[in-house]
Formats: structure tokens, sequence, C-alpha cells
């Protein structure tokens, strides 16, 4: 609330995941914590109602190993 009335849109560190995004937070950008860094996450309208964690994945995938183009037939 008081970004809110100040008018401030710095970046918020937050390690919390599970919290759940209300709309006071709209406009505003956290930074998520995802095991190793934290990711910035802008949060809009349609993002009311959802937990932080959803929008900064914490697996990567790659491909896996030996996984070649032509070699699926």
């Amino acid at each position: 609330d008081a970004l809110n009335e100040t008018g401030e849109k710095k970046v918020i560190k937050t390690w919390s995941r599970r919290s759940t995004i209300i709309p006071d937070m709209i406009g505003h950008t956290l930074a998520v914590h995802d095991g190793r860094k934290h990711v910035p996450v802008y949060v809009t309208e349609a993002m009311i109602g959802h937990k932080l964690g959803e929008f900064a994945p914490t697996r990567t995938f790659k491909f896996h190993a030996g996984q070649e183009r032509g070699a699926r037939r």
C-alpha cells in the first residue's frame, strides 16, 4: 500500500513463491526467487489470484542426452 500511495515502481525482492497475487500488486515488478536467482515478474490484472511461483519456473529443460533430429524414426 505504501508503494501505491507514493507512486514508486521499484523492484521488490521476495523468496515467498507461495504468496497470492492481490489487486494492490498490479503494475509493480516483483523479483521472485527461483532457487538460484531472482526472476523479475511484472504483475498484470490477469494474474490476480495466482501464486507468485507460477511465474518463476524453477527448472530449465534442455533436451535429453543423445537425442538427435533424424534419429526419431
